[in-house]
């Protein structure tokens, strides 16, 4: 009997992926975590990175998802992302990210004029989001 993982990743604004896996490959606040069949159960804080699926249905078939922060729960070959907001590589506006990344920076440079550490804080990880994205959206 072949061993896979299902994978799903949901935001609040529903379902965003949903597909049998070979291995998952996510970055926790701890580093990054490798799953494959039959792994134990673990529940992690994820980290505003990309999420790697290896499908099932071809050998080099990879999905790319942009993943913003949320929890991976990994249970009976179930692999659960809860994310705040999460997009699959072909969804990515390309254009929308490139505005987001340019406006984090200026933000970043106005908050250090001004010595605004909250905004500072908020604009550096509204750069990490946009970066995320234009970084998983090359793997279309």
């Amino acid at each position: 009997m072949e061993q896979y993982l299902t994978v799903n990743v949901v935001t609040p604004n529903g379902l965003v992926f949903d597909h049998h896996a070979e291995k998952v490959v996510a970055v926790t606040t701890n580093g990054e975590l490798g799953i494959l069949a039959n792994h134990a159960p673990i529940i992690a804080p994820l980290d505003i990175e990309e999420v790697r699926v290896k499908r099932i249905d071809s050998e080099n078939h990879t999905n790319w998802v942009a993943v913003n922060g949320g929890v991976i729960e990994v249970r009976d070959n179930v692999v659960t992302i809860i994310a705040d907001s999460a997009e699959r590589a072909r969804d990515i506006d390309v254009t929308r990210a490139q505005r987001a990344k340019q406006r984090a920076e200026e933000s970043i440079e106005k908050a250090k004029e001004t010595t605004d550490v909250d905004e500072l804080r908020r604009a550096e990880v509204a750069l990490h989001r946009a970066l995320n994205r234009i970084n998983v959206s090359e793997h279309r």
